[in-house]
């Protein structure tokens, strides 16, 4: 379609864009004859009480408003019958695609009235010039939203009432959430059949004659042969090697120096700054996202008013813009000198074949609006993360780093017919720093200079036990990297996978935010992994993603590949509810004895867990907690019982864990096992807001000074405080944040 010239002093212009900051960035680049407003997210969706798809008639959707929206609606219908054009100015991504053509539903424009615009920043060039250059909504990267959409829905509503009738009431399934379940709890369970094998080596600590200069070497070989890392298997054998040494001389026997260069890596996509946040900054992926969108959205800069920091966020693209390549090479110049800008401008490839989700990388808007330029009107997590981004892209078109890498040998002389022994020593000294000036500083081992058969002193031998360990369980940032790698989900879906698998209850973050499974997660990864292996395959998933980027990219039609899934996946879900049942999969025998009937007790399995209960229900209601006695094993804690001082210990009960003495009976203390969120507490100042559980099951959030403090909220805070009112944000449903003041109408 052919777009007449945008002109100036028309009538109004309404332009609709997601969010209300977002709307407030964009205001200030534009003149009064352009109102922004934000649509807050989607305007309609599918209704929450049904599944609303009409499945006989090619699986059409049926969108509803919620009433909540009704306002917002209103409000934008006066808008846009007072404007000459209506500019649709979502994210350029299927969800964005999807909340303009949602909009033009409900607006129902006249003919030309209707444009759609897209940009990668908030910047004033990128809106001038997308209003210069509207388009058509892609019906295409609409249909495949809706497939996804469709898709998810089928999986949700007809596999979740399953799981409750056959496995505990609560449940959901979903189509990439299983999935990611499954590679938890696959991890977990070679972790659990780890068998630790017992290994010892041997450090030497050395000091140069002049007395100076200390450093370490490790014993790398005996009668030259290299040792393998299970060539000292016992205590024993450490003990006679070090007989062995003793009285001996030592002495450098060679000395290798190898240059090697090392490149900057390319700027940030979505799943690499969601790991390197984590890593470096601690940041959980759906953490990562929220601040991320701070900084795309806009920040206040003083007198500069609201400005876009990066680019948009969600994205599988490494390209930069020429635009920002010619600057940032200018400043890095001016700033460090031509020595640590990249010979020539580097531009990257992206590898994987189905990116699509936008244009450009993650990078700043500005390059010379350094990280120390806007830390005054940044807190500290917009701070670091900006800062990460900011020299990651920058560091991009900088220089390679020089290393020197040396390895020196130590010969422990032998007399008579002892053994011979070698030590060796590595280091790495940096010749020239390049992009590690800007992205980071290398924790290395740099060695003294040395001589050839230069005499050393030995301090201290340091014989160390070590044991083999088991494979890590996931972090945000392994997790993320795994899905990516098996090509399951895409950009915008990494972080609320995450988010609901923990909120649903089937992984929990444990010590060094590692990702573990709870009960629940194997007993329903097994149930679909034994009875509906489609839905938690890995190429399954994987390829339907892909059938996704088709539809996307005009390849193939939406309703015969929903069809081609949901016609065996229904078949079978019908067959399975004849099959399986709840006693069998849920119930365990035990010897224990009902106290209160004389029944058997068994173990069941509920939405928190395994406990104890009569097998005489419904006639005898008697259930406990599961301790030691029965089959599990409670977990061990460092807090000590306040009335007899005995360790507690975590045991398991209907509604979930808690804490108990560990001399139970002869002690029946007992407390909520609570779990800190890291907020503190508004209202008190000293205490911190924790997870608890009502009486009737619902989570919620309070202060863990009560009963001194009555603070309380039933959403989880994100740490953040209102901009409106000050008031603690919180987590909404679908990955949204809002205050948590009724009487405040901010949210995102």
């Amino acid at each position: 379609m052919n777009y007449e010239p945008l002109t100036i002093n028309i009538d109004m212009n309404l332009v609709i864009v997601e969010s209300p900051t977002k709307a407030k960035t964009i205001s200030k680049f534009l003149s009064k004859d352009f109102v922004v407003k934000s649509s807050f997210g989607h305007l309609r969706d599918l209704p929450q009480k049904e599944m609303g798809i009409d499945i006989e008639h090619d699986f059409t959707p049926h969108y509803v408003v919620p009433r909540k929206n009704q306002k917002i609606v209103t409000d934008l219908k006066k808008s846009a019958a007072k404007a000459k054009y209506i500019y649709f100015a979502s994210d350029e991504d299927r969800e964005g695609e999807a909340i303009s053509w949602h909009l033009t539903q409900i607006l129902k424009p006249k003919a030309g009235q209707a444009r759609r615009i897209a940009f990668h920043e908030i910047t004033k060039n990128a809106i001038l010039s997308a209003l210069e250059n509207p388009r058509d909504i892609d019906i295409n990267m609409v249909d495949a939203q809706q497939a996804r959409r469709v898709l998810d829905r089928l999986v949700g509503y007809e596999l979740s009432p399953f799981l409750w009738r056959k496995v505990a009431k609560g449940l959901s399934a979903g189509r990439v959430q299983s999935v990611a379940v499954r590679l938890i709890v696959e991890r977990e369970r070679e972790i659990q059949k780890f068998v630790p094998e017992e290994y010892w080596n041997i450090e030497g600590d050395f000091q140069k004659e002049s007395g100076k200069e200390n450093f370490s070497a490790k014993l790398n070989k005996i009668n030259d042969k290299v040792l393998d890392k299970f060539a000292i298997k016992t205590k024993d054998e450490s003990d006679k090697i070090l007989k062995d040494l003793d009285g001996r001389i030592y002495k450098v026997v060679n000395v290798e120096e190898k240059e090697t260069k090392r490149t900057a890596p390319p700027p940030f996509i979505t799943s690499t700054l969601q790991q390197d946040a984590n890593r470096r900054l601690g940041f959980s992926a759906k953490q990562t996202m929220l601040i991320a969108q701070q900084l795309y959205e806009g920040v206040e800069l003083g007198n500069e008013g609201s400005i876009g920091l990066i680019t948009y966020m969600r994205t599988d693209s490494v390209n930069l813009a020429e635009k920002f390549l010619a600057e940032a090479r200018d400043f890095l110049k001016k700033s460090f000198g031509e020595k640590y800008l990249a010979p020539g401008v580097r531009r990257f490839t992206t590898k994987s074949k189905l990116a699509q989700e936008a244009h450009e990388a993650i990078r700043p808007t500005d390059p010379s609006r350094d990280p120390e330029s806007v830390r005054p009107y940044l807190d500290d997590h917009q701070y670091k993360l900006y800062n990460l981004i900011w020299r990651r892209a920058m560091a991009s078109q900088m220089a390679e780093a020089a290393l020197l890498g040396t390895a020196v040998d130590i010969e422990a002389e032998k007399s008579s017919a002892k053994n011979q022994y070698s030590f060796r020593a590595n280091g790495l000294t940096i010749k020239f720093d390049g992009f590690l000036k800007v992205y980071g500083t290398s924790q290395e081992t740099i060695l003294p200079v040395f001589k050839l058969e230069e005499l050393l002193k030995l301090l201290k031998l340091n014989p160390a036990e070590h044991f083999t360990e088991p494979p890590a369980r996931y972090s945000d940032a392994s997790l993320v990297k795994s899905l990516e790698e098996y090509g399951i989900g895409r950009p915008s879906t990494y972080a609320p996978t995450i988010s609901t698998i923990i909120e649903r209850g089937y992984v929990e973050r444990i010590e060094a935010r590692r990702l573990k499974p709870t009960e629940i997660a194997f007993m329903v990864n097994d149930l679909l992994v034994a009875h509906f292996p489609q839905i938690v395959d890995y190429k399954f998933t994987a390829n339907m993603e892909s059938d996704l980027d088709e539809i996307a990219e005009g390849k193939k039609k939406w309703v015969p590949i929903i069809k081609e899934f949901y016609m065996p996946f229904k078949e079978n879900l019908d067959q399975k509810y004849k099959e399986i049942s709840k006693k069998e999969l849920t119930e365990e025998a035990t010897k224990e004895i009902c106290e209160k009937c004389g029944s058997p007790m068994v173990i069941k399995m509920g939405r928190y867990g395994k406990f104890l209960a009569c097998s005489g229900f419904p006639n005898c209601r008697n259930i406990k907690s599961l301790d030691k006695s029965d089959g599990g094993e409670p977990e061990t804690t460092n807090e000590i019982c306040d009335k007899c001082g005995a360790p507690m210990v975590i045991k398991s009960g209907r509604f979930g864990k808690f804490l108990s003495c560990s001399k139970y009976p002869e002690c029946k203390n007992m407390k909520p096992l609570v779990k800190s969120t890291g907020v503190a507490c508004p209202e008190c100042g000293k205490g911190e807001i924790v997870e608890r559980r009502s009486k009737r099951g619902r989570t919620f959030y309070s202060c863990n000074q009560y009963p001194n403090c009555k603070f309380a909220l039933w959403s989880k805070p994100t740490g953040e405080k209102c901009p409106k009112c000050g008031s603690l944000v919180v987590y909404g449903k679908n990955d949204t944040v809002a205050c948590s003041n009724k009487e405040c109408d901010y949210k995102k």
